[in-house]
């Protein structure tokens, strides 16, 4: 009998230590996988066939797909900023592209979303691209760099400073230059190259990609780059080995998280210029560069999944995946994008793509994966990334921004509810445009229609455009004069959304233009 009791015990004692799925979903870890110029119609979920993409497929076909999700913005610091904070970037004037030694853009007193979650108790880490400011002038970069994201509530932090075509080439974990010889100092600017340093107008015979436009300054391994870097030798990274260095790092972090819940920002470079697979994955498509580099990172996601399920964290994980802006095949090199892309369509059928008002320039992929609790599915509710802040909060039960522009969307995140937002402002290159459910609404704007010579629509006219999106995805058919009702209803829309917060002279003449 007491041997049968101590049994008895000892099963109950086991019980009562695993948690049920509803005390994990209460702090469950937290997942975003935020890919870099990915198109949505570059996934096979959202209808690519030139390009498999079966990790990213299966969270969108055992999660719930959102047809129209959106970034906040047609380029990658405004959506990063508007990611991490829950505010319209086009409300800083200092969220835009920036250079590799530009200042912190996001202020260390600012709510972010990693700071809320380590306030929570979360183990906090980004992994991979930044390109939201370092330091809060001229930088050292060969001492401490601060402040940056661990002053924004990361933990851990283990980055590229900007971009993979922008110096400084070298990794930094938390704020310390990694691999950095003392003895050869990085030198970097955005104005003047170094003397003596070779650039690719100098040295076009030491490049091994060619440049078409805005990438000529500085080469590294063979890449020409943009902005002048010196020293720092030992510390460059190898461009063919970055989807395998950061996805290492993104483990690692996930190795020491056993005993409290974490929040991982995975934040993937590809399929950005310059496009450099590792060689197990060159030849992986018939897209070329482009093609393959999606390829590997469909692969990390999918090791990364693999992991989380070796540690037994998957089913407690809410997983987000997006992109921070639209596609683009020309973007400053010639890898033979454009050349090789046939009959793919990266936007899939929307007009623009990355820098574009056009719905091209911000409608992404957009999945939410959460075994066992989200079910598998489609959403056509309107969301946008900006929402992930307060929707997370509202999980948390943790009191909610309501000065920011994030929107409680957590039952359209989790599958529970079917409408989303009714509208939102939509930016590129500090441009807004609206979205108010199926309708586009593009104030005019002056300046040339086409972005460099890549060959995207901007979206500028000197007219204001109107698009039913339903009806038109393409937006090839502006119902600005047909529907001028419908217009009148965008303008004040608009007028109202941006007024609290800005009054620029290009916007006051619409007021005298609105019925």
């Amino acid at each position: 009998m007491i041997r049968y009791l101590l049994l008895l015990a000892v099963i109950l004692g086991a019980c009562t230590m695993q948690k049920s799925p509803s005390e994990h979903s209460e702090r469950p870890n937290i997942l975003i996988l935020y890919l870099d110029d990915l198109g949505l119609g570059d996934v096979g979920a959202y209808g690519a066939t030139a390009i498999p993409t079966p990790n990213i497929d299966r969270l969108a076909h055992e999660g719930l797909q959102f047809l129209n999700g959106y970034a906040t913005s047609a380029t990658c610091t405004p959506s990063r900023y508007g990611l991490l904070t829950g505010e319209y970037p086009w409300k800083n004037k200092h969220a835009q592209i920036l250079e590799g030694d530009a200042p912190l853009i996001i202020h260390p007193k600012q709510a972010t979303l990693p700071r809320k979650l380590q306030q929570a108790g979360y183990a906090t880490a980004v992994i991979g691209k930044w390109h939201l400011g370092l330091g809060d002038g001229k930088v050292d970069w060969n001492a401490e760099v601060s402040p940056g994201p661990n002053a924004l509530g990361f933990d851990h932090a283990y980055i590229m400073a900007a971009t993979n075509d922008r110096v400084p080439t070298v990794y930094l974990e938390n704020g310390k230059v990694q691999g950095l010889d003392p003895s050869d100092p990085i030198k970097v600017s955005y104005q003047q190259n170094f003397e003596g340093e070779p650039t690719a107008l100098s040295h076009p015979e030491l490049l091994t990609l060619q440049w078409h436009h805005g990438h000529n300054q500085s080469i590294v391994n063979g890449v020409p780059r943009i902005g002048y870097m010196k020293g720092g030798q030992q510390a460059r990274w190898n461009d063919e080995e970055m989807s395998d260095h950061f996805l290492e790092k993104a483990k690692a972090f996930l190795n020491q998280q056993q005993e409290q819940p974490f929040f991982l920002y995975y934040a993937m470079h590809q399929p950005h210029v310059p496009r450099m697979a590792h060689p197990r994955f060159q030849g992986a498509t018939s897209l070329g560069a482009r093609g393959d580099v999606i390829v590997e990172a469909d692969d990390a996601i999918g090791q990364l999944m693999a992991h989380l399920d070796s540690l037994g964290q998957l089913e407690n994980t809410l997983i987000v995946l997006t992109s921070d802006n639209g596609p683009v095949l020309n973007d400053g090199y010639m890898d033979q994008s454009e050349l090789l892309n046939g009959d793919h369509a990266p936007t899939a059928g929307r007009r623009g793509g990355k820098y574009s008002l056009f719905d091209g320039g911000a409608h992404v992929p957009f999945i939410t994966y959460w075994k066992g609790q989200i079910l598998a599915g489609k959403s056509m509710a309107l969301v946008s990334q900006l929402d992930l802040f307060n929707s997370i909060n509202a999980l948390l039960a943790l009191p909610q921004e309501k000065e920011l522009d994030s929107q409680n969307l957590l039952p359209v995140l989790l599958g529970k509810q079917a409408n989303g937002r009714e509208k939102f402002i939509v930016e590129a290159s500090q441009n807004l445009a609206l979205i108010a459910g199926d309708w586009a609404m593009i104030p005019p704007y002056a300046g040339a229609p086409l972005y460099r010579d890549a060959d995207i629509e901007l979206g500028k006219d000197p007219h204001f455009q109107l698009y039913h999106l339903e009806d038109d995805p393409g937006q090839q058919h502006s119902l600005a004069d047909s529907q001028p009702l419908k217009l009148a209803e965008m303008q004040k829309m608009f007028l109202q959304e941006i007024k609290a917060t800005i009054v620029e002279d290009r916007f006051l003449n619409l007021e005298d233009e609105i019925p």
